[in-house]
């Protein structure tokens, strides 16, 4: 009986998730593809001759792998570096550094957007450097993302190596450099490459940063995808245009599964460093590689990550009369200039803020539960396999558009499955929308620690008499709620800041934070301006409380 009621509890951990990524991913996901595959209830694949017949479609796929690929490699370049600082060596204040390298991950896209704009702009601090609305603009904004991914990555891997293989080389005359690329490197190779196809990844599909930073001329196929369905009206090649986004995103995640299993592997044979060394960067014991490192970090925080951030904050003081003072702020009450807004910026925070913690609580469960599934080592070899691919199928989720996901709910819940009901202008799509944006990472955090437990507990409890709701309350439960707050906030701050989808679902009445950032940089004259840096000040300010807040909570478990 005990055993009976065990296998159900599993079913129905295991079917919940399944049920909601059915309906609310796989189903307009699947819409999608048969627009762009069906016409007319039949085959119909004239829909990819003409969008592939069109010289905008080949530039704009270009321009992506361009963006994605130049991004990937300069994140990689900074990050190896701070990895290197922050894992391999200790100093005061690494705790905090940590902390303010992940902020820019979980920052929203359209308030990174503003701040290269105002940083690259010809007034702004680096707008000699002529990037506003460029190539390279774009670019530095993607680093900005994704620099985090690499350092946390690869630092963690790092922080595991056996350091004595690099020690031995250099008793037997190699130097530093030498030791580092002959030995260090080659170790390194399955994190640098999980971290490269993540980066590559979260680059290929930006929205926010490019929609606010690229011009026409420099827009990619996330940004293709929502011209092409909110202003040229033109759903089948938006489509289309998915579909092929929907295959590369499949490559990427096939080639970063494995990197991750590489990884892993790796991680396994490892020998945990016993002792950091100190960072030296001066007197007889200084070292060449802490010296490089520190430059570079250093650079890349006061440069890349703090100067766009900070460059927002000194505008957003910046009055429309040409003044300093507190006018933006206080114009946050209106609805701006001209009638921008058909809400105040205030009322569009409380909905953010409503929304993200419905779509947090609704990841939460999602992903506990999937997590939970996942972190069971089964004995059989099917059972094994079909553990794993229940993994891969959550994390499609983490490299799907956001704006993909947002446009199938457009197309797919009109009438969904024959029921005579539209959801499309339902305000409950968009915490739905965001918490299967925020499912994976929560996944990815809670997973890590629940593995870390022996396996040999959840047998010593069966043994003793406990079922398996006891095993689960006693045994899992209090090892997986250390890594709960850090879930939380991760799920909370993606919500707070989803641009993609929420572009596509919110109502004009009710629009949430991001999306009214967006509509005020888009209107004319001085005061909506300032409303959008003094806006981006108080998103930027609420989810870098969330991050900060998860941190201090956290005591276990990492997301990459």
């Amino acid at each position: 009986m005990a055993r009976g009621v065990g296998w159900l509890g599993w079913a129905v951990a295991a079917g919940l998730p399944l049920a909601f990524l059915a309906v609310f991913f796989v189903h307009p996901v699947a819409a999608i593809v048969g627009r762009g595959f069906v016409a007319d209830g039949a085959l119909d694949l004239s829909g990819f001759a003409d969008v592939f017949g069109r010289a905008r479609t080949w530039r704009v796929i270009g321009l992506t792998l361009a963006q994605a690929g130049a991004g990937t490699a300069i994140a990689v370049v900074l990050g190896v570096p701070g990895a290197y600082l922050l894992y391999r060596t200790a100093f005061r204040g690494r705790g905090v550094l940590r902390a303010l390298v992940v902020v820019p991950f979980v920052l929203p896209t359209v308030v990174v957007g503003v701040a290269f704009r105002s940083v690259l702009a010809p007034s702004g601090p680096l707008g000699f450097l002529g990037w506003d609305g460029s190539f390279a603009g774009i670019v530095a904004a993607l680093v900005f993302f994704n620099y985090a991914v690499v350092v946390r990555t690869v630092g963690a891997f790092w922080a595991g190596l056996d350091p004595r293989a690099e020690q031995a080389a250099r008793s037997l005359g190699a130097s530093a450099w030498r030791a580092f690329v002959g030995v260090t490197l080659p170790a390194l190779a399955p994190a640098i490459a999980s971290a490269a196809a993540i980066v590559f990844l979260f680059c290929a599909t930006a929205f926010g940063v490019v929609l606010v930073l690229g011009s026409v001329s420099y827009g990619t196929v996330e940004t293709e995808i929502w011209v092409l369905t909110t202003q040229m009206l033109d759903l089948r090649a938006a489509a289309v245009l998915s579909v092929v986004q929907l295959v590369v995103i499949a490559g990427v995640l096939a080639v970063a599964g494995r990197a991750r299993k590489r990884r892993e592997r790796a991680l396994g044979l490892a020998s945990p460093q016993r002792e950091v060394p100190r960072l030296a960067l001066r007197g007889p014991l200084a070292r060449r590689a802490d010296q490089v490192a520190a430059v570079v970090t250093g650079v890349v925080v006061v440069v890349l990550l703090g100067l766009p951030l900070g460059t927002v904050l000194v505008r957003s003081f910046h009055q429309p009369d040409g003044g300093w003072g507190l006018a933006n702020y206080a114009n946050l009450g209106t609805t701006g200039g001209r009638g921008a807004l058909e809400v105040t910026v205030w009322d569009a925070a409380a909905t953010s803020l409503r929304t993200a913690t419905d779509a947090t609580l609704l990841a939460v469960l999602v992903g506990g539960l999937v997590a939970l599934v996942v972190s069971r080592r089964p004995r059989g070899r099917s059972a094994r396999r079909a553990v794993g691919a229940f993994d891969a199928l959550f994390m499609l989720p983490l490299g799907v558009s956001a704006v993909t996901v947002g446009f199938g709910f457009l197309i797919a819940l009109d009438r969904p499955f024959g029921l005579a009901l539209d959801l499309r202008g339902s305000p409950v799509l968009v915490p739905i929308a965001q918490a299967v944006v925020a499912v994976p990472l929560v996944v990815r955090t809670v997973l890590p620690v629940l593995r870390a437990i022996d396996s040999r507990l959840h047998d010593a409890a069966a043994v003793l008499g406990a079922g398996p709701a006891r095993v689960l309350a006693h045994v899992d439960w209090p090892v997986a709620a250390r890594s709960l707050g850090l879930a939380v906030g991760f799920a909370f701050a993606v919500s707070l800041g989803e641009f993609g989808a929420t572009s596509f679902l919110a109502r004009p009445d009710r629009p949430t934070l991001p999306v009214v950032i967006f509509r005020l940089l888009g209107r004319p004259g001085a005061e909506n301006l300032g409303m959008a840096f003094a806006a981006c000040v108080l998103l930027g300010a609420l989810t870098a409380a969330v991050m900060g807040l998860a941190e201090r909570l956290r005591s276990g478990g990492e997301v990459w």
